[in-house]
């Protein structure tokens, strides 16, 4: 997974299990899987995995993400995201390069390119800590936005 290594040089992987529920902010200089549900933010250094049986409600932040579970929340990225088939994306989307697999559906907007993370800052995110919408502006937001399913 990540190039991250503790001192015994073996990866750091971060993981929250299916059955286990988490409220808060996670911050992490290494990778985290999710497959259990997370009430809060997520910010990586590393690659952020969600698996099918994951959901996020806040906004994640990372290098990379694999997402097969649910977000409701902005999914922001520098490097790739990867939206497996059973993906649902409630927020916007910022990234350098997407892969979306047949099925995945986002509710939101995109903002790609090579230049992510000057957008990133443009729309008020730091790229240093992680901001989030409130929900009621989120439900406010979201008659505007476009609603995409991969086919």
């Amino acid at each position: 997974m990540s190039s991250n290594k503790s001192s015994k040089n073996l990866p750091s992987v971060n993981m929250i299990s299916e059955g286990t529920d988490l409220k808060g902010t996670l911050k992490t200089k290494n990778d985290v899987r999710i497959a259990g549900k997370l009430d809060g933010e997520a910010k990586a250094e590393g690659k952020i995995i969600v698996s099918s049986t994951g959901k996020v409600d806040g906004n994640i932040e990372a290098v990379d993400a694999d997402i097969a579970g649910k977000i409701d929340g902005e999914v922001r990225v520098t490097n790739k995201l990867i939206l497996r088939k059973s993906a649902i994306i409630e927020g916007d989307i910022y990234t350098k390069t997407i892969l979306a697999e047949e099925g995945s559906q986002i509710n939101g907007s995109f903002h790609m390119g090579e230049n992510v993370k000057q957008e990133m800052k443009k729309n008020g995110f730091s790229g240093n800590s992680v901001n989030s919408k409130s929900k009621d502006k989120k439900k406010e937001d979201s008659s505007k936005k476009g609603k995409a399913k991969i086919n």
